[in-house]
């Protein structure tokens, strides 16, 4: 049995277990977070992250999208050829983001309007096409579909995360022009957290969303260090002593 069979295998006995799915979840959203450990879709999270509505638009569309091309690469890996595997991840994924911005363009269409290219540029996000090639395409459906959900969650928070602190340092409010995503229930969702305030205007330009952002990763690789270190400490401790 080669390698790559030895793993499918592996995934498939594992996508039964419950322990499995929970470190799915956690590997998805925190320990190879797509936008803050693995740094990938790097344009879209700096560029579209200015508002927390911004940011939850197309931390939406890329969740979505991860989920259903996860679920259709599962569906149809025991058709596809090898050799041509990768070419059609991609043309899967582009016809998943061409519904998707379909849909946002008749239905959240000011939203659309300022997402703008990032909605396509989602074909070219490295997450989407690395799940599809590293779980979707050995998995079963029920394990790829949860696999990308945790992914798209993961990507989502990241860009919400983001999206938050530069609304906050920019504008003084949270969920800025929420009827884009929400329609009339928006008005209800946008809040002032500080009034009259001038904005710092550094937050919502791209050398502060690169500030931000390296200052996030920062902090999380510290958390994650610390994490470890106390865990190690635990181990050593527990280690019984030769007299």
């Amino acid at each position: 049995m080669s390698s790559v069979e030895a793993n499918s295998t592996t995934s498939l006995e594992l996508s039964t277990n419950s322990t499995a799915w929970g470190e799915i979840f956690a590997n998805g959203v925190w320990h190879n977070n797509a936008g803050f450990i693995q740094l990938l879709g790097l344009c879209p999270l700096l560029a579209v992250s200015s508002t927390m509505v911004n940011a939850l638009g197309l931390g939406l569309a890329t969740m979505l999208t991860l989920i259903i091309c996860n679920l259709l690469v599962s569906l149809l890996r025991k058709v596809l050829r090898p050799e041509v595997r990768i070419p059609l991840f991609v043309l899967i994924i582009a016809a998943v983001v061409t519904v998707i911005e379909l849909v946002m363009e008749a239905w959240f269409h000011e939203l659309y309007n300022i997402l703008g290219i990032f909605i396509p540029l989602i074909v070219t996000n490295c997450a989407i096409i690395g799940r599809a090639e590293a779980f979707a395409s050995r998995n079963r459906p029920l394990a790829a579909a949860w696999d990308g959900f945790a992914t798209g969650l993961g990507f989502a928070l990241a860009l919400l995360a983001l999206g938050t602190l530069r609304e906050l340092l920019g504008h003084g409010t949270l969920m800025q022009d929420a009827h884009f995503l929400f329609g009339s229930l928006g008005q209800y969702l946008s809040v002032v957290i500080i009034p009259d305030f001038n904005g710092f205007l550094l937050a919502i330009l791209p050398p502060g969303a690169f500030i931000i952002l390296g200052l996030m990763v920062a902090g999380i690789n510290a958390m994650n260090a610390r994490s470890r270190s106390t865990s190690q400490s635990i181990d050593t401790s527990t280690q019984p002593v030769n007299s």
